[in-house]
Parts: structure tokens; C-alpha cells; sequence
């Protein structure tokens, strides 16, 4: 990081900036919320983990995913905690650290299914918000720019076709994993069907947010235009008021 960029991290941490980003399952959040928040100084909220972490006990407790009076009372009796890590966040679940468990396709397909309900998301908002009031801060999930921070300083869409974003999904699990690119590309397709057709906090884009499409771009090229995005923000916020 030269001084130039140096400056620009303290900057957007001095000014509590909020870096809200959204977008359907596989379309690279995580990715360049990590490195937005590496390079201007911000903490990393992965707000579906928080999710992931909330479908594991359920799956856990054999609390069923589509009973939702069960689900809120399990609601009731859980913490989940985020600690910014050097290469991701830490989850806590009731204490226990969960991070390890969350990325298998059961825990993430049990999250778009929890997820559904108005009383938890309701309870994940408040969490979210709470961890995210002091600002300086990329959050990314579904409903941050919409819901959760609907008045963050700079928000992003980040979007790609179901079936880019199946393969990148298909190439993140690995060869361990016995499943077949079609069939990681059906669940996507489902997930987004669930995700985007919810009738509380539907996944869309906020009015004011820029829409970045992935679909024929690298990931160099994606993090190279959010980073210009925050930073174009920044240069706004520090502008002189003509007045």
C-alpha cells in the first residue's frame, strides 16, 4: 500500500464510513468485502455467516427449518459474535467458535431457509445493526443497503449469471466434495428463488446502489471497480461544501 492509499484507509475509518454490499448466493461478496475492508481499514461484517451460524444450531437442535414459532424461541437463547481475523471473521456461536462449520452446502442451504422468516430476520437486523453503529465498517449480505443500513455511505450490488456464479461456487467447494456443477447450479437457482420472491426484505438492489456485474469480468476487475467506488465516495464526503 503506497502513502497515497495509506491515507485513504485512515480516512474512511476516521470517517466511519458504512460500505454496504449485496447480492444473490456466488456472486463474490465475501471476496471483495474482505478486500475492501483490508485495503481501506475497515472491519469486515459478514452478515451470512451470522445466518449460517443461527442454521447450524437449528440443525443442531433438530429444531425443523420451516417451523417458525421453534425457531424464534431457539432465536431467543442464541449469541453469535463476529471477530475480524486476518484472513476472515471468526463466529462465535453461544461461544463456541463455528467458523470451520459454516461453509458446507447442508449449513448454507439450512440459512436460505431460516432466513425466510420475519421474526429472524427481524432479530438478525438488530444483531447486524448493533455490530455495524459505529460505522467503519463493509457489510454484505442480502438486505444491508435496503434493510439494515439503509443510509450506508456507499452501497453496492454485486451481481452475476446463476450459472457463473454456479461454477464459482462448484470451484470453491472443491473435488473433495461429491456433487456435480448442474446440481450446484440448480441449488443456487432455488436459493435465488427463495432469496429474491421472500415477502419480508426481498433480495433487490437499493435505489441508490451501483450495480456491478461479475458475469464476464475477472476478479481483479470486480475488486478493482468497488475499490473505486468506496474511494470516489470517500473523495466526495471530503470535498468543500460549495456553501
Amino acid at each position: 500500500m503506497n502513502a497515497d492509499e495509506s491515507a485513504l484507509g485512515s480516512l474512511a475509518a476516521s470517517r466511519k464510513i458504512i460500505v454496504a454490499i449485496d447480492g444473490p448466493a456466488g456472486a463474490g461478496k465475501s471476496t471483495v468485502a474482505r478486500h475492501l475492508a483490508q485495503h481501506f481499514g475497515l472491519l469486515n461484517l459478514e452478515t451470512g455467516a451470522m445466518y449460517r451460524a443461527f442454521a447450524l444450531k437449528a440443525l443442531r437442535s433438530d429444531v425443523p427449518l420451516d417451523d417458525s414459532k421453534g425457531l424464534e424461541t431457539l432465536a431467543a437463547d442464541t449469541t453469535i459474535r463476529l471477530e475480524t481475523g486476518e484472513e476472515e471473521n471468526r463466529v462465535l456461536l453461544d461461544g463456541e467458535d463455528v467458523t470451520g462449520l459454516l461453509r458446507n452446502q447442508i449449513v448454507t442451504d439450512a440459512a436460505s431457509r431460516v432466513s425466510v422468516f420475519p421474526a429472524i430476520r427481524a432479530w438478525m437486523v438488530r444483531l447486524q445493526q448493533e455490530l455495524g453503529a459505529v460505522g467503519g465498517v463493509v457489510m454484505e449480505g442480502r438486505d444491508i443497503g435496503t434493510v439494515v443500513f439503509p443510509h450506508a455511505d456507499a452501497k453496492i450490488f454485486l451481481d452475476a449469471a446463476p450459472e457463473v456464479r454456479g461454477m464459482r461456487r462448484f470451484d470453491q467447494l472443491g473435488p473433495k466434495v461429491a456433487v456435480q456443477p448442474e446440481d450446484v447450479i440448480r441449488d443456487l437457482r432455488a436459493r435465488d428463488q427463495r432469496d429474491r420472491n421472500r415477502a419480508d426484505s426481498p433480495l433487490k438492489p437499493a435505489e441508490d446502489a451501483v450495480l456491478l456485474d461479475s458475469t464476464n469480468m475477472t476478479l481483479d476487475e470486480v475488486v478493482k471497480a468497488a475499490e473505486d467506488l468506496v474511494a470516489a465516495k470517500l473523495a466526495q464526503q471530503d470535498a468543500p461544501d460549495p456553501h
